[in-house]
């Protein structure tokens, strides 16, 4: 295994053309994408054990910021160093920020997205089931015992009153995790997000008029004050696109909800479509850089207390806490993005069915979303759902 310290010479290609392999083909949210980096790195590749990955996801969730890119990099940073964090981890976005711009100047110059309107009223219901499968996966991976169930529990009905993310869940459940499973009398050295605020808070620009200064603060602020991956971070756009700016109606918002959901790559990607909207190819860029900026910050200074100080009882008790806040949490998601994303009996059927060959059979993920997204364009015009233009 290759930890921070050692030389990562001779890994850099290996990274990044790995992630952009995963960039390109990962679908499903980021516990399906995290689902697949757990199959492929540590069972086929080998490049981290289960006890790392492990360490890796629950640490990540208990960071603000999307969960799949954070995992990405800090996998990168263990594999290749520093600089293959930084590679790695841009070579996961860049596939899919070309994808979704594009997407972005379809629609603004062509201004009909009905294909792909359809296109997400087929894939929505199967990106739940691939939701749900993965959670499973992960489930196995790091839920050890009553307790971590507990908070999941918690976490999970929280998530669902609130309709939104609650920052101080993973805290909380960090905090119950050192009671549980730590020593009382050490000082926790866990308070990773405390320590990487200081850092997060340089990054945050000035306060414009200019739309792109914004588009920037705003999504600056989503990426590093929103905990939850990009399941839970949808209800805080929302709030911030159509209620406070009113840039995006709630038709575009859904549209670009869709668009995040049916592309590979992580699903907080819809900033790229809604920069677009908003301000062009620059305003995509600049989207783009603000929520996965904090991303590489809070790794990075979180990755070298982590190899420090892995084997204290304090953080292995914050981990598994947050590992909970985690699995309930994105199960809570689950339910908020199955409103969008369920609302009538063949999209009932599909995830059903799509829930029933992820468990029956290894379907790739590419497949089934393609699969579902055939369905899709053949149903959506005889069906004429219009649910998805009104909920």
């Amino acid at each position: 295994m290759t930890t921070a310290s050692e030389p990562a010479r001779g890994r850099m290609a290996e990274v990044t053309t790995y992630f952009l392999r995963l960039g390109l083909l990962g679908f499903g949210g980021p516990v399906a994408l995290v689902g697949q980096m757990e199959r492929e790195l540590v069972a086929e590749r080998g490049w981290l054990s289960k006890d790392q990955m492990r360490e890796s996801i629950a640490i990540c969730q208990s960071l603000p910021g999307p969960l799949a890119i954070q995992v990405g990099i800090y996998i990168a940073y263990l594999r290749a160093g520093f600089w293959g964090a930084w590679a790695g981890g841009w070579a996961f976005i860049f596939p899919n920020f070309v994808i979704v711009a594009a997407l972005g100047a379809l629609y603004v110059y062509f201004g009909d997205l009905q294909p792909v309107t359809g296109i997400f009223y087929g894939v929505s219901p199967a990106v739940i089931a691939l939701i749900l499968h993965s959670c499973y996966r992960l489930a196995k991976l790091g839920m050890e015992d009553w307790v971590q169930w507990a908070i999941a529990a918690v976490c999970f009905v929280v998530t669902i009153v609130m309709q939104a993310e609650v920052a101080l869940l993973f805290l909380g459940a960090g905090l119950i995790g050192i009671l549980y499973y730590g020593n009382l009398f050490r000082r926790p050295p866990v308070m990773l997000s405390v320590v990487a605020a200081p850092a997060l808070a340089q990054l945050a620009p000035v306060a414009s008029g200019s739309t792109l200064g914004k588009l920037l603060l705003f999504f600056l602020k989503a990426g590093s004050l929103t905990f939850g991956s990009g399941l839970v971070i949808v209800p805080f756009l929302e709030q911030g696109l159509v209620q406070q700016y009113g840039w995006l109606d709630q038709r575009q918002f859904l549209i670009a909800v869709a668009v995040g959901m049916i592309s590979p790559g992580p699903v907080v990607i819809t900033a790229t479509f809604v920069g677009y909207l908003v301000a062009g190819f620059w305003g995509s860029l600049i989207s783009t850089v603000g929520i996965f900026l904090p991303s590489f910050i809070l790794v990075l200074v979180a990755a070298p207390l982590l190899a420090k100080y892995r084997t204290n009882p304090d953080v292995q008790g914050f981990v598994k806490g947050a590992y909970g806040a985690a699995i309930g949490t994105i199960l809570g998601a689950c339910v908020l993005l199955g409103h969008i994303a369920i609302g009538d009996w063949l999209t009932v059927l599909i995830g059903l069915g799509s829930l029933a060959v992820l468990f029956r059979w290894k379907v790739n993920n590419p497949l089934l979303i393609a699969a579902t997204a055939v369905i899709g364009l053949i149903a959506y015009p005889l069906l004429q759902p219009t649910w998805v233009m009104v909920k």
